[in-house]
């Protein structure tokens, strides 16, 4: 059985050419012989528009690294509250509906879900799933509907309180929860009003593309090279509960008394915004790069004297580990985090950088200016314990070990073996 071919289904919004991590899970899935399709939507995360290059060929996007790509039609996220939560119903909608047409015939050992917002995304996959007779992991990367909640996007009491019951019947259908953070155990436990054994509910954390985990370019045509300044740099989506105001607070704070650059890369609902208040408060310290592939990336953290990480504060995030942690920790560049919760714990944890409260803009242009003044030989030490950190707790080889591991002791049970 170890050396059996899987054949998996991964059910996923976003995906290639989206800048997601399920895209490197189905490679090295193909890489290890295993069959695989993907079943997911069209391409518009974060802009909010479908991709140029999949309307003009959409042809292109059938494949990737040899694993049949499956799109269904979906209303892109837009750029207001009721175009997302559109965005989201019409994925799970079509998926469940279209997207089962379109896969039928087809037979499957195990689904997958990448489960970032929305978690109606696994509703396809248990639909398929039972059609299948094949067991369904859901992983879980947000939690709903507390995250809806914190953002603001639902504020009425009855309608979190409906997503409640929806996310309750997911989770008590799904053979098995993978969680991204040690924080998430006790959230999703409430929801399983069905008792779910111990190892059905399994920490499984995020890991860094394998852009970040390898030696790779050391030079970018991003930024220019210039050791008189010190560079943070921060990369990702530019939302809402990234606080921009706060971050360019403590650049304002710093403009004038300390040769330091802030680096964004990186697009979303703040672009506008960012780019109307750094004109506005002639903020020449602040570098706006707008939107750029992810191999463009380790390049650019090679120039950073250090990495950015925010997160706005409340009981959700706190219990999130943002993506970006591992990408930082994997580059091996000191970290600066305005971030409360599991984040700023492995940053501490870790020794690869300081963190602040969230929020905290004067705490952030304190840290910035501590990390700055420290000696070169130190940062480099403290980056090095960061990519040490990563390869003892992150490391993808061991990871997706444990998944196919996963995946075959699913198999077994669901065969009676």
């Amino acid at each position: 059985m170890s050396d059996k071919k899987l054949r998996v289904l991964v059910v996923t919004q976003y995906f290639w050419p989206e800048n997601m991590r399920i895209n490197d899970l189905v490679r090295d899935l193909k890489e290890k012989g295993h069959e695989v399709t993907v079943l997911t939507g069209l391409p518009n995360y974060p802009e909010g528009e479908v991709f140029e290059s999949y309307r003009t060929s959409p042809g292109n996007f059938a494949a990737y690294h040899g694993a049949d790509v499956v799109r269904v039609p979906m209303l892109p996220r837009g750029k207001r509250s009721i175009q997302l939560m559109l965005n989201y119903a019409s994925f799970f909608l079509s998926a469940s509906t279209v997207g089962a047409f379109k896969l039928r015939g087809r037979q499957y050992d195990v689904l997958f879900v990448y489960a970032v917002s929305p978690i109606m995304a696994a509703i396809p996959a248990l639909v398929i799933g039972r059609l299948k007779k094949a067991p369904v992991f859901v992983w879980v990367l947000d939690l709903w509907p507390e995250t809806l909640r914190a953002v603001g996007v639902i504020r009425n009491p009855r309608l979190l309180a409906l997503v409640g019951k929806m996310v309750s019947w997911i989770y008590n259908r799904t053979d098995y929860l993978l969680l991204q953070s040690h924080g998430f155990l006790d959230n999703v436990r409430q929801y399983c009003t069905r008792r779910i054994a111990d190892e059905r509910l399994v920490y499984f954390p995020s890991w860094a593309e394998d852009d970040f985990s390898s030696s790779g370019s050391t030079t970018s045509a991003l930024i220019a090279a210039d050791p008189s300044v010190f560079t943070v740099v921060f990369a990702g989506n530019l939302g809402e509960a990234q606080d921009f105001p706060a971050v360019l607070d403590a650049a304002q704070a710093l403009r004038d008394t300390a040769a330091i650059r802030w680096v964004i890369v990186g697009d979303g609902r703040m672009s506008a915004w960012l780019a109307e208040q750094v004109q506005a408060r002639q903020l020449h310290n602040v570098h706006l790069l707008g939107r750029h592939p992810l191999e463009a990336m380790p390049g650019l953290f090679a120039q950073a004297d250090a990495l950015l990480v925010t997160l706005k504060t409340n009981d959700v995030f706190q219990r999130t580990i943002p993506g970006k942690v591992q990408a930082y920790l994997a580059s091996g560049r000191p970290l600066l985090g305005m971030i409360n919760g599991e984040a700023a714990r492995v940053i501490r944890e870790s020794g690869a950088g300081f963190a602040c409260d969230s929020s905290d803009a004067r705490g952030l242009a304190a840290i910035t200016s501590t990390l700055a003044d420290t000696a070169l030989a130190q940062r480099n030490a403290m980056g090095e314990a960061g990519r040490q950190y990563y390869l003892e707790h992150y490391s993808k080889p061991k990871l997706m070990a444990r998944l196919e591991s996963l995946f075959r002791e699913a198999t077994l049970r669901k065969a009676g073996k």
